[in-house]
């Protein structure tokens, strides 16, 4: 029955249809409308059209909904209300320091719902490095280009009627002020939805390459006329342009969280005499750098496209928060303790999603950027007592875990040490034994004390039994930080506590679930059942976040054969569901459902790396089948491109990694186990210069299988990569089949070991 199914797998699961290179430079295959036809009840992505360089300070995009809707741009709508300026990093999350601008023409409205154009996506035209798209209502075309702190925008107006752009600087408190001698508009806008000081601006200014005909300031109540300056809870301002003989209009944008004074000096760095055309020159040129870092042949054009595309997704995130001074120097405003600082700082993103695969995207492509993103966890618990959990600006409300814990310890054994070490361990130390303020339940430990005496969280506190897999792991991080700074007796404590995962799985059923603080199971037990000790999810899907001792879970299930029957069951048991304590269905569960892959829900972070754990049990035809299957089912280059939201980078970087071949499974070591490359060449230009190769050999759409491989000439017959044989350089190459090959890479000494035990290796 079993080989019925693998066959009938292998015939359906599609990757690379034909052998074609990419013709265009990468930024033109990157599809920012990718994962838009999203609404909070079911996601394709929760994404919106970002118009940005790599990691940014601001994002440029369309809105399409009022400005308090945090998913602002819904594709199947038919009307934009402006560009703004946008730091959102999830809709879950909201947006803060945002303004925007739109020009209409003809008669001069300003409320968002009266100036609001229908638009038609056949006149929308978005990439990385630019978007336009024409306005129907007002017979006006918009185009915006990024810098890192700016933007040029240009506004074409197509006939002689009174032309206007209007500025929203948006509610919770605003100023505008316009200087019709300089052509110019500054201002402030405060709005926030998240953990920062009261001392919180956005400083703004814009500089317009026409004179103004008319100027004025508007509240929601009312246009006042030739009005330069204006306060309060919501304002805007309007200009006025005469059109005879030109109708197109410049406007270059800068803001700042330091000063007035920094925004022009932004402005002046970032953009200065340059036209419109040159510094979109220099965004494609940025991203074409990036992404061709990663080259890929062969494939279909849908692939490239879907590859770009995730390329471009998982860098756009976390955003800067550092500036240049006048020294050229970094300094940020923090939003932590409301101060100037130098240095660097990042924010705008969830460690919770991408600790799994972006950040290791990063330290091996721009591991330049993972030094200055460590450094700035490191300074946000000097200026805040705690290690960044979910930040935007500031410390977020918002899943679990200690995941800074893995990023540092990722970067530091992958060769990124150019941070405090020492401060960054006490920090671990610290929040491991610290319960989480009431404020904000993301970092610190929930229920610490308890963890560190009986060696789980009790199900008294919220989702116990996914943070106790959380902690598990990152204790295990710690450990291996700790050891790398000489710090025994610190590692010996959480190496011992990383074992943790092993005191919430219940023999009797196999499955990890709730105990109580007497240490009871959770009664009734639905291995369907969502929420309640876990976190969006069922015991389905966190019966699995063992990353560092797979070997010791596949013991717990029985040994390899049971430990890969069960991972079958993942896929083979229907996607029903059992809401929980969520009540209701969530859209995760919707997304599921319709993934119809069994209880895998790829579109939610627990369960993403499963497919590759069969690789441990000596089974790994079936980590390749998987893998194909994922790639080419749930992702695509197109509004509807996700299975679930992007969440910052994650969704993208598995794809990333996926397609080139192998995934890291466990951050904090070194080990990237292998799956189902999906190009016939993927190259990867390393920072230092030097390339590795993955060549796949007769690949293509009914070839998932890997039947031999070569490294550098010689037979690879191991599952598992190492980061060194990477940025070595080199070339792997795998002879791809139809068929699987029972026989490679399945033997204990060709898998990776437990990486808690190569830190403990002491028999259990």
């Amino acid at each position: 029955m079993k080989k019925i199914c693998w066959l009938a797998l292998v015939l359906w699961v599609g990757g690379n249809g034909g052998s074609r290179g990419a013709t265009r430079p990468p930024v033109y295959l990157a599809n920012p409308l990718q994962g838009t036809d999203s609404v909070g009840s079911y996601s394709h992505g929760n994404t919106y059209p970002a118009i940005a360089l790599p990691f940014p300070m601001n994002v440029w995009a369309p809105y399409t909904q009022p400005q308090r809707d945090s998913f602002f741009y819904q594709y199947r709508q038919t009307r934009i209300r402006g560009i703004r300026q946008t730091h959102q990093p999830s809709p879950w999350i909201g947006d803060y320091a945002n303004f925007a601008l739109m020009p209409v023409s003809g008669r001069l409205v300003v409320r968002e719902d009266e100036r609001a154009s229908d638009f038609r996506h056949e006149s929308e035209e978005a990439q990385p490095s630019y978007y336009r798209v024409r306005l129907d209502t007002w017979q006006a075309t918009v185009e915006v280009t990024p810098t890192e702190r700016a933007a040029r925008f240009r506004f074409t107006y197509e006939n002689d009627a009174a032309a206007y752009v209007v500025l929203d600087a948006f509610a919770q408190g605003s100023r505008v002020t316009i200087l019709p001698e300089a052509s110019k508009i500054i201002g402030v806008c405060r709005n926030n939805n998240g953990g920062v000081p009261g001392n919180f601006s956005n400083y703004f200014v814009m500089e317009f390459d026409r004179p103004f005909a008319a100027f004025g300031t508007w509240t929601p109540g009312g246009v006042h006329e030739g009005q330069s300056q204006l306060a309060g809870e919501h304002v805007g301002a309007f200009v006025r342009f005469e059109t005879q003989g030109n109708r197109v209009v410049g406007c270059k944008v800068a803001s700042s969280y330091l000063s007035p004074e920094q925004a022009e000096r932004n402005l002046a760095r970032e953009i200065g005499d340059a036209d419109f055309d040159t510094v979109r020159r220099r965004a494609e040129d940025a991203w074409n750098g990036l992404m061709g870092r990663l080259q890929v042949t062969g494939g279909t054009e849908e692939a490239q496209r879907t590859f770009y595309s995730a390329v471009y997704r998982s860098f756009l995130f976390p955003h800067r928060l550092h500036e240049w001074d006048a020294q050229e120097r970094p300094v940020y405003f923090s939003p932590y303790d409301g101060q100037v600082h130098a240095g660097f700082m990042y924010t705008d993103t969830g460690f919770w999603d991408t600790f799994r695969a972006a950040h290791p995207l990063y330290n091996l492509l721009v591991p330049e950027v993972s030094g200055e993103i460590m450094q700035g966890l490191v300074a946000a618990y000097e200026q805040s007592g705690f290690l960044p959990s979910w930040s935007s600006p500031g410390h977020r409300d918002c899943m679990i875990g200690n995941h800074a814990f893995s990023l540092l310890a990722d970067a530091w054994v992958k060769g990124i040490t150019n941070f405090d070490a020492r401060t960054a361990l006490d920090a671990m130390v610290h929040d491991a034994n610290t319960q989480a303020p009431s404020r904000c339940h993301s970092i610190g430990r929930d229920g610490a004390e308890f963890y560190q005496q009986h060696g789980y969280v009790p199900t008294r506190q919220r989702e116990a039994t996914a943070k106790t897999l959380e902690f598990a792991y990152d204790d295990f991080c710690a450990a291996v930080f700790a050891l790398a700074q000489g710090r025994a007796n610190d590692a010996a404590g959480f190496r011992h506590n990383a074992m943790n995962y092993t005191n919430v799985f219940d023999p009797q059923v196999g499955f990890m679930r709730g105990r109580d603080e007497a240490g009871n199971w959770r009664e009734p037990f639905d291995p369907t059942e969502w929420g309640g000790p876990f976190t969006e999810g069922n015991a389905w899907h966190w019966t699995w976040s063992v990353f560092h001792d797979v070997p010791g879970l596949i013991r717990l299930l029985g040994g390899d054969a049971a430990f890969a029957d069960k991972l079958d069951g993942v896929f083979y048991t229907p996607p029903v569901v059992n809401v929980g304590s969520y009540g209701t269905m969530i859209h995760e569960m919707t997304e599921m459902v319709a993934a119809n892959m069994g209880q895998y829900a790829h579109g939610n972070q627990p369960i993403q790396h499963l497919p590759y754990l069969y690789n441990y049990a000596g089974q790994p035809w079936k980590t390749q089948a998987r893998v194909r299957e994922v790639m080419t089912r749930l992702y695509h280059p197109t509004p509807d491109g996700f299975c679930g939201d992007e969440d910052t980078g994650q969704m993208s970087a598995w794809y990333v990694f996926s397609a080139l071949g192998f995934y890291p499974v466990c951050p904090g070591t070194t080990e990237y186990l292998i799956g189902s490359p999906l190009f016939d060449r993927a190259t990867i230009r390393l920072p230092d210069g030097r390339q590795f190769v993955v060549t796949a050999n007769r690949n293509g759409p009914l070839r998932p299988y890997i039947e031999s491989a070569t490294l550098n000439g010689a037979a690879f017959e191991k599952i598992y990569l190492t980061h060194k044989q990477i940025t070595a350089g080199g070339e792997l190459v795998f002879n791809m089949t139809s068929a699987p090959n029972y026989k490679w890479a399945v033997e204990p000494g060709q898998r990776p070991g437990s990486a808690l035990e190569a830190l403990h290796p002491a028999p259990r």
